[in-house]
């Protein structure tokens, strides 16, 4: 593969990761369109995986301000220098627990998201599925509560929304931000979240990959790793492109939302997904 190629999926990867359609769903399907990969079409998990980090260092710089003073509360109340009733310093164990889901299950079914979960008739599903449910969450939500009033079940229960991203398809964003607006809270503070909760997961996921990536080179015919498709110079043009379209992205969700619904978002995901039932069913691309 090439450098073209790798920029149009880090293009690909910054214009999907924030809003609710799943940017791994889509680096697997213009993967397929592109013909990357050994002979399927799929740039990998562990690509996919590794270009994140540029999009989530994008959510680092716009949020740098509120990022830094909730470590830094966090740290001081686990020194006992704040209250632990202290918003920032309740934020950040918010973080910690709500992160402990996608970990867990992450470890646990490894092989399966390299694999079997990276199916497209199962993008398809999910793409499907969890645009429905992200409309029905957004039409019925209260939005009467706001980042102040999270909990610790509530931060519980976003973390497990989080962890159902680990399948290509559902969307990291997509499924928190559901799960928020069904427990009442307004898109502001749902997408707020969302963004704060996948910092440590993403970071951790794709600085593991590119461990893996560089100790433990990928050969074809392992079940738990498959050929690289970018060498690392490819991939980390791939990551910068990412990171700059991300945080242009970020700027534009976040006004959007404050005025609008999630609707389009939700048509977009069923046709995508009923589209690529018929490329599947007609034989037009494989799974």
């Amino acid at each position: 593969m090439g450098y073209l190629e790798a920029v149009i999926l880090g293009l690909v990867q910054g214009l999907t990761e924030f809003l609710p359609i799943s940017s791994s769903a889509h680096l697997r399907i213009v993967g397929e369109l592109l013909h990357v990969g050994p002979g399927n079409g799929d740039p990998g998990a562990r690509f996919t995986a590794i270009i994140q980090l540029g999009t989530e260092l994008a959510v680092l710089v716009y949020f740098f301000g509120d990022i830094v003073h909730i470590i830094a509360s966090w740290f001081k109340g686990l020194f006992r220098r704040l209250p632990q009733s202290d918003p920032d310093v309740r934020m950040g164990w918010f973080v910690i627990v709500g992160s402990i889901p996608i970990v867990v299950l992450g470890l646990l079914f490894q092989d399966q998201i390299e694999t079997v979960f990276r199916s497209l008739w199962i993008v398809a599903t999910t793409l499907i599925v969890f645009g429905i449910l992200l409309g029905i969450a957004d039409a019925v939500g209260s939005s009467e509560r706001r980042v102040r009033d999270l909990t610790w079940p509530h931060a519980i229960l976003y973390g497990l929304a989080q962890a159902l991203a680990l399948v290509p398809g559902v969307s990291r964003s997509g499924g928190t931000i559901t799960m928020g607006r069904f427990l009442g809270y307004d898109r502001a503070a749902a997408t707020r979240f969302s963004f704060l909760l996948a910092l440590p997961a993403v970071f951790g996921s794709g600085l593991y990959e590119l461990y893996k990536s560089i100790k433990e080179p990928c050969v074809a015919g392992m079940t738990t790793c498959t050929p690289e498709v970018f060498d690392g110079a490819q991939t980390a043009v791939a990551t910068v492109v990412a990171g700059i379209v991300g945080f242009v992205v970020i700027a534009f969700l976040m006004r959007y939302i404050s005025k609008r619904s999630y609707l389009p978002f939700v048509i977009y995901r069923v046709v995508i997904g009923v589209v690529l039932v018929v490329l599947l069913t007609t034989g037009v691309i494989a799974a």
